[in-house]
């Protein structure tokens, strides 16, 4: 089930009628009261959430996502006519998996929810490997999709968690701002390496003094770095 929160009734229509012709189960809401009636009945399994919005924006309402366990690991997707480098780091670092800015074409809308839904399910909680992936000081247990920083519990948006899990299988390796964006977000375009940036400047202020462990490399790229 997809939700696309859009005030504009005749994008929120077109979105939700192309989905539903793609094999998508999909609803339509105006506004931020509205999504979190819906979310009371039923957790959907991607959130397309448009910025501008009449109330609560959607930058408002992705954060009070985030901070609640049950919806802090949704997928979220910004919608929005805004399409500056400024309102677009806002939104990643505020918790968004992906942003799309209008005027989209919908065949690239669906692209861009099938590659996440494709993480998603691929690695849904409880089915990680046997062993906990390691590094210093974090602890990360794909059975639970759970990581920890030493004792503290830290909660990622899927992105995040998919990079850290990414960086992690490759400990020591240099993994380039074109490689991470193809196998986290599905495609590659230099244009999007601000992205890959983004999130990994919020997973390291999340980690807090794990984060030290993630490195940039001469500008081309990241690495786990080794522990001692």
């Amino acid at each position: 089930m997809i939700y696309c929160v859009e005030d504009d009734a005749g994008i929120r229509e077109l979105v939700v009628y192309t989905l539903q012709n793609t094999g998508l189960e999909a609803r339509g809401f105006a506004d931020g009261e509205a999504l979190f009636a819906a979310l009371r009945e039923q957790k959907p399994d991607l959130l397309l959430l448009d910025i501008m919005l009449p109330g609560e924006d959607g930058i408002s309402i992705l954060r009070r996502l985030r901070a609640v366990r049950e919806t802090a690991k949704l997928p979220v997707i910004l919608l929005t006519a805004k399409n500056t480098e400024y309102d677009k780091v806002i939104g990643l670092d505020s918790g968004a998996d992906d942003y799309v800015a209008k005027p989209f074409g919908m065949m690239e809308l669906v692209a861009r929810i099938r590659a996440v839904l494709r993480r998603t399910q691929d690695n849904p909680p409880g089915e990680g490997g046997g062993r906990p992936l390691v590094a210093g000081s974090i602890c990360v247990d794909e059975r639970a999709h759970s990581v920890h920083v030493g004792a503290d519990e830290v909660q990622l948006t899927l992105k995040e968690y998919q990079l850290l899990c990414l960086l992690m299988k490759n400990q020591g390796a240099v993994l380039t701002r074109d490689v991470l964006l193809e196998n986290i977000w599905g495609y590659g375009n230099e244009s999007e390496t601000r992205t890959v940036d983004v999130h990994i400047r919020t997973l390291r202020q999340k980690l807090g003094a794990g984060g030290a462990l993630i490195e940039t490399v001469r500008g081309v790229g990241y690495r786990m770095g080794e522990t001692r």
